[in-house]
């Protein structure tokens, strides 16, 4: 028996992994943290019986232990609540499927209890990959990636040598405007932004796979996580999404894994690592797909891929400006309170009055953070 501990268990990825945890009776939920969904928890909660629950405000957990009062559940709230989540002796493997710079400390908590970590939150390699990945290698902890494309990576790298890699190929559906011009961009509503062509997700993703940061995040979460070069990782763009990630070797040879657009995939593969299970579900049918394609990214138009290359390169705190601002535009943008092309000039905002650090510790990263709102609610609040 296996058993998990979820961190973000509402959102997209983790109600996804607990349809996993459905089909496979030899997985446990200990654990689960959410945000204000308290309705939602609650069908979980009953459902899955965990020992130990965490809800972000205090008004939502009292509202949970209202209706909870019939079940033998800890309720516990805010950061410390997730710290204890993350470090509590049940569980094996912690889901961090939380959305944002919040899951950095609860990673680092759990790590440090040598649980292994399924990581969907991205931010916790993009501002403290330096921090994050020397501690799990100290800790003799595995960092298994849940972003389809990092598992696509991870899953071509299987019975390979690292010394022998050549370049990672970051795959990118381009997104609902994929081919389009910026002044084709200017009147773009939030309804258009949220159609994504393959992938159902949330709605803070899905913007930013229309704007193309979620592949600059992606770009500079894989430098950590497989530890590579800027210089050898290449974004490209794949209509079909059907080539999740690929590896290439020093020989020229070139790995690559499909499938469907389907997270529960990478979610089951770093549940289960290194076994794979039969999983329900559609298959690629190739008679049916035709064709495949691939183009060169559009950085001129989306210039949030460019922006966050430029992050990536110059490094220390400058990733978690980027961050930090791509998350309070898209939130604004999402209120309707900017334009969509306004999203990458927030952020470009922010790089460019930033200080940057060197070696950030935690805090001087959640501070470089608040500073990045607090220049932003200046200017747009």
């Amino acid at each position: 028996m296996k058993k998990l501990a979820i961190l973000g268990s509402t959102g997209s990825i983790g109600t996804q992994t607990l349809e996993i945890v459905r089909e496979n009776a030899d997985l446990q939920v200990v654990a689960l943290a959410a945000g204000t969904n308290v309705e939602l928890l609650e069908k979980q909660v009953r459902e899955f019986k965990p020992r130990l629950v965490c809800m972000q405000t205090e008004s939502a957990c009292k509202d949970l232990a209202t209706r909870l009062q019939d079940m033998r559940v800890e309720i516990v709230c805010g950061m410390d609540g997730l710290i204890q989540i993350a470090e509590m002796e049940e569980s094996e493997i912690l889901v961090t499927a939380i959305v944002g710079m919040i899951g950095i400390r609860p990673t680092i908590a759990a790590i440090k209890k040598k649980k292994d970590i399924a990581l969907a939150n991205k931010e916790t390699l993009v501002t403290a990959g330096h921090i994050i990945m020397p501690l799990a290698a100290e800790m003799g902890v595995s960092i298994l990636p849940v972003d389809s494309e990092h598992s696509a990576i991870f899953q071509s790298m299987q019975g390979e040598k690292k010394e022998r890699i050549h370049k990672l190929l970051i795959t990118a559906s381009g997104g609902p405007f994929r081919g389009r011009t910026k002044e084709q961009l200017a009147n773009i509503q939030v309804e258009d932004a949220l159609k994504h062509p393959n992938w159902a997700m949330g709605s803070k993703i899905t913007i930013d796979s229309a704007t193309l940061v979620n592949k600059g995040l992606e770009v500079m979460e894989a430098k950590w996580l497989f530890d590579m070069d800027l210089d050898r990782i290449q974004v490209v763009v794949h209509p079909q999404s059907i080539i999740h990630s690929m590896v290439e070797y020093v020989d020229g040879g070139i790995i690559a894994q499909l499938g469907t657009p389907d997270m529960k995939l990478p979610i089951q593969y770093a549940l289960f690592y290194p076994d794979r299970r039969p999983m329900a579900g559609k298959r690629v049918d190739f008679y049916e797909l035709g064709s495949i394609t691939f183009e060169k990214p559009d950085m001129e138009t989306f210039t949030g891929l460019k922006l966050a290359m430029r992050a990536a390169g110059e490094g220390g705190s400058m990733p978690t400006v980027f961050n930090a601002a791509n998350e309070k535009a898209v939130s604004l943008f999402l209120n309707r309170k900017i334009r969509f092309l306004q999203i990458p000039e927030i952020i470009e905002m922010c790089m460019d009055s930033h200080k940057r650090i060197a070696n950030p510790d935690v805090n001087q990263i959640l501070t470089a953070e608040q500073e990045a709102y607090d220049l932003i609610r200046t200017k747009f609040e």
